[in-house]
């Protein structure tokens, strides 16, 4: 049998890192094996439905990199792919069950079973399961539910790809509602049916859904059908091993974001691969094509996958640093603009500008936080580079340096870096004593980046004004 996997977000909101995660699994899994990937909608939570979610979790998972073979954009002849356009498939088998007893309408309302809850609560019960009262009831003319009525006395048991073997007692589960009042089915219940008539092979998501395998396995076995392979993925921890929340702002916690501060989409689909999952051999740093090659199933960690944001910003910048530069003035043109940091600049200047950073960019945006470091500090000199000047014969050299500066019309790093030279020999200066001097004296810095290129982005007028203020 092919392989056929899905991908079912609610578009309650956008797409988050552990949803990305889920896809991205998938995905690979699909394409491991030669399967198919499938996207498909749950929107049957219409009360947190928010608008434009269905748009934004399809335009993120291909700004990934994940691409699918069947969802609400490409029939694959087993749609609808939206939940909210099956309700009459769902409809037809929640009656199917009631017809024969496995299901039932209940008619209490919330506030009487909010009663039942304190009464047990009361009694010291342990299980707060439905009381079945409505499981003979006869019809009557009001709102009801449909309830699943759970067997006495079962196992659940089933192979988990990452957990091993998984048992549930029927006992432990009551009997839980299959579909709304309103005629739109449950999660445990919709996803059963669009799992099975959508030939779903193998359902790989996160480990919070695990309880709710049990019901599932209930409806496939009520309706005769065979459940597909289950994996449970580990969550997704912070620094502090705390389960991954949308209230912990400590982490940027979707997508988009990442993509707004010029992170590359290659790098986040390898960090990403990376969060509960690990190749053979010690390289992380993998192509698309390689991370598909690669995947096995049974690597999947048992343990708790930890978002590491230094490593995060590590593979960014390996990934950076294999760009040209036309490719990497194009990350950080969008942030340079948005700072106004262009006006009044030439297009050589924004190409030394970027080359002069760029190894050490962890994303686009942060070319603004190193230009602002750069030239909007204050130009002073510490103790330590104040007694390095002060040695003998650097402020000839310093000197020699200014004057033939002065006589250069095109201030460009091409035209300044054989001055470096000239000035040596002039001043009888070399090595640490020619570089270091002129570095401290124009950029306030013992180390950084090319210093011709350097010395251009600062402009003739800054770096002779600098030479003259620390010139004895």
């Amino acid at each position: 049998m092919s392989v056929r996997v899905r991908y079912a977000p609610s578009p309650t909101g956008h797409l988050h890192i552990g949803n990305a995660r889920t896809a991205l699994f998938n995905y690979l899994f699909a394409r491991k094996h030669g399967g198919s990937f499938v996207v498909r909608i749950e929107d049957t939570d219409t009360e947190r439905n928010v608008e434009g979610g269905v748009e934004s979790q399809l335009k993120y998972l291909k700004w990934l990199g994940v691409d699918w073979d069947e969802s609400i954009n490409k029939d694959g002849g087993y749609g609808p792919y939206r939940q909210l356009e099956r309700l009459d498939i769902y409809q037809q088998y929640a009656d199917m069950l009631v017809e024969q007893g496995l299901a039932y309408k209940c008619y209490c309302t919330p506030e009487e079973l909010e009663a039942e809850r304190e009464e047990m609560k009361a009694r010291g019960e342990d299980k707060l399961h439905y009381s079945r009262k409505c499981l003979h009831a006869p019809e009557q003319d009001k709102p009801y539910v449909l309830r699943f009525k759970v067997p006495e006395n079962e196992e659940y048991t089933f192979h988990d790809i990452v957990k091993g073997e998984v048992t549930f007692r029927s006992e432990d589960i009551g009997d839980w509602v299959m579909m709304k009042n309103n005629g739109i089915p449950t999660y445990n219940f919709a996803c059963v049916i669009d799992d099975h008539l959508m030939a779903i092979t193998h359902v790989l998501r996160g480990e919070d859904h695990i309880t709710n395998t049990p019901k599932q396995l209930m409806v496939y076995k009520a309706l005769g059908w065979n459940a597909p392979t289950f994996g449970h993925m580990t969550l997704i921890v912070n620094d502090q091993n705390k389960k991954l929340s949308k209230r912990d702002f400590s982490i940027l916690q979707y997508i988009e974001q990442y993509q707004e501060l010029g992170y590359l989409p290659d790098a986040l689909f390898n960090f990403i691969s990376l969060l509960g999952w690990s190749p053979e051999g010690e390289e992380e740093i993998l192509s698309h094509d390689e991370f598909i090659e690669k995947f096995d199933e049974a690597r999947l960690s048992k343990s708790p996958a930890k978002f590491d944001k230094e490593k995060l910003t590590y593979i960014n910048n390996r990934y950076i640093k294999e760009l040209s530069i036309e490719e990497t003035v194009e990350l950080c043109m969008p942030h340079l603009i948005a700072e106004g940091i262009l006006d009044g600049k030439d297009e050589d200047w924004v190409f030394s500008l970027v080359s002069v950073f760029k190894d050490r960019m962890s994303y686009g945006k942060q070319i603004v936080e190193l230009y602002d470091e750069f030239f909007e500090q204050e130009f002073t000199l510490d103790q330590e580079m104040t007694a390095f000047l002060a040695q003998e014969g650097v402020n000839e050299t310093l000197l020699a340096f200014k004057e033939l500066l002065i006589d250069v019309d095109e201030f460009t790093a091409a035209n300044i870096k054989p001055l470096i030279k000239q000035t040596g020999k002039i001043s009888g200066a070399k090595g640490k004593l020619l570089y270091m001097p002129l570095r401290i004296a124009t950029t306030a810095s013992m180390h950084g980046p090319d210093l011709p290129q350097v010395l251009a982005l600062l402009g003739k007028e800054t770096v002779i004004e600098r030479l003259e203020s620390v010139i004895q």
